[in-house]
């Protein structure tokens, strides 16, 4: 498993910090978003994961990430 830190704009309330890591899931990891922080961790198999996959799921949902 391959922990990151995302850094994750728009963020401002809790149900902010559902729909990201409701899009976290949805790609196939795992993650808990922080609306304080602007951040998500994320913890996913590199083998079976992509990374791009997960950016992609967030921004879909309207969050720009932004490493």
């Amino acid at each position: 498993m391959k922990n990151i830190e995302l850094k994750i704009e728009g963020m401002t309330c809790g149900h902010c910090e559902r729909t990201v890591e409701e899009a976290i899931r949805e790609a196939g990891a795992v993650g808990k978003a922080s609306r304080e922080n602007g951040s998500a961790t994320v913890s996913y198999d590199e083998n079976t994961v992509d990374l791009a996959k997960i950016r992609a799921a967030i921004e879909e949902n309207g969050y720009p990430v932004k490493n």
